[in-house]
């Protein structure tokens, strides 16, 4: 596999065991997705329809590039603090740079991308406080499919222009409105359980 070719690339670099927790294959193909950033800011000139599917095709890999780090990272056995604290980060980065620099050019509402984007942060702070406190919140399946579900709506609103016979804006305009409903739904679900939690541990100290 090819992937096992740059695995062993990365094993010959002469790095000193802290070194190597950091700088890894998981942890490149992270910031791999996190270099997409700057290329998305593209959007803000309007580009054109061949623009538009370049653009699209680097959002494509750098959401490829989320599900191979982490399975990377199992299969190898690389998993690390820095790889724990930078993917979030990147997914979210790429995700929210997206939709918020297509704002200004009419390709998605602004109000929902505040409520994706606001979801977000509150969601990072439950999961926050609840690790600080020996809780441990995971993912749900509802969060799994808001993210997906943003991914192509995402890319289907950065084609915008009529692809393959498909009026691209409009299917990421519905997409994009499911995947607010999911965003909402995960994130009461969040806040649900966390109250639980809450409750229960309260209940436990008395």
């Amino acid at each position: 596999m090819l992937i096992d070719v740059f695995k062993q690339w990365f094993d010959r670099l002469p790095l000193s065991p802290g070194e190597r927790k950091i700088f890894n294959l998981p942890n490149a193909l992270t910031m791999l997705r996190i270099a997409v950033v700057p290329v998305l800011f593209f959007l803000l000139l309007s580009p054109d329809e061949t623009w538009s599917l370049v653009i699209a095709g680097l959002f494509v890999l750098a959401s490829f590039t989320d599900i191979l780090d982490g399975w990377v990272a199992r299969r190898y056995g690389i998993v690390t603090t820095m790889g724990k604290f930078l993917d979030p980060i990147a997914d979210k980065l790429v995700v929210n740079t997206a939709m918020i620099l297509m704002i200004p050019i009419g390709r998605i509402p602004a109000w929902v991308a505040a409520i994706i984007v606001i979801r977000d942060f509150v969601v990072d702070g439950i999961r926050s406080i609840s690790s600080a406190d020996g809780i441990v919140i995971s993912a749900s399946p509802l969060g799994k499919q808001k993210t997906v579900c943003q991914a192509f709506a995402v890319t289907a609103l950065i084609i915008h222009y009529p692809f393959f016979g498909a009026d691209a804006h409009l299917v990421g305009t519905v997409l994009v409105y499911l995947a607010l409903i999911l965003t909402v739904w995960s994130g009461l679900d969040y806040l649900l359980r966390f109250y639980r939690f809450a409750i229960r541990k309260e209940e436990g100290a008395e």
